[in-house]
């Protein structure tokens, strides 16, 4: 069921998005050469709990941290470690919030210190696919008009999207209705309407679409050790267009 949010909900929603866009700032400042990905994941937690919310990841179907870190040819759900991140490292991070009992939700990709050419456009192209996707996310689109313009984005620039893993709707609960996929056919799938709030996440490849769950249920590679890149945002489909609950973009810390 797609549950439709009320002005004085989304409000909420814009709360709990602002504090996981201050996260996420913070995190990209942070993530350099010689940081390890745990003392990534105490940061966002220390900045959440002092928020007075709680992190949205940890715990959830038992997964152990505040952030999922998932570097190089990790797609997604990855562990934090004490493994330092190095020079030419691809990181991505994503993070929920629950704040007063509603999520935000949201993720970035960071290259680590001086990084090749070909992490610098996978980054570039996903992040555009992030905000093209966006860009259809309007009262009476459909889904698969956010999903096929990801997707065409994507292969325009010789990349390919992860199938497996999709976007989601969100507010009181961290995964709701619909589901958004990074592919698919225009004007196919359920209608937008003003109230919708949805999180929108491309996580694109160099080239292999396959993915493989590792031994610890949770992180997820590209079957042909690639790199990946991953950008997520919670948005609200509003009647002026979608708004950006989670932008981080003009965020002073």
């Amino acid at each position: 069921m797609i549950i439709i949010k009320t002005d004085s909900q989304i409000n909420k929603l814009r709360k709990s998005g602002k504090l996981v866009a201050i996260v996420l700032k913070t995190i990209q400042k942070e993530a350099k050469p010689g940081v390890t990905t745990l003392y990534l994941n105490d940061i966002a937690e220390d900045i959440i709990l002092k928020a007075g919310a709680v992190p949205s990841f940890k715990g959830y179907r038992g997964f152990p941290f505040t952030i999922c870190s998932s570097r190089n040819e990790e797609i997604v759900h990855g562990f934090p470690t004490d493994k330092p991140l190095k020079d030419g490292d691809i990181l991505s991070v994503d993070v929920g919030a629950n704040l007063d009992g509603w999520h935000g939700d949201s993720a970035i990709t960071v290259p680590i210190g001086k990084v090749s050419k070909q992490i610098k456009e996978l980054i570039k192209c996903t992040e555009a696919c992030l905000y093209a996707g966006i860009l259809r996310a309007r009262p009476y689109n459909r889904v698969g008009d956010i999903s096929s313009k990801i997707e065409s984005v994507a292969h325009n620039k010789g990349f390919d999207v992860i199938k497996e893993f999709v976007g989601h709707g969100i507010g009181r609960n961290l995964h709701e209705e619909p589901s958004i996929p990074n592919y698919g056919k225009p004007h196919t799938g359920y209608m937008l309407k003003p109230g919708m709030v949805i999180a929108i996440e491309p996580m694109v490849v160099e080239c292999c679409d396959s993915a493989i769950v590792l031994s610890d249920g949770w992180t997820t590679v590209t079957g042909d050790g690639g790199l990946s890149a991953h950008f997520e945002h919670t948005v609200a489909i509003t009647l002026n267009g979608p708004e950006i609950l989670t932008d981080r973009r003009n965020l002073t810390i």
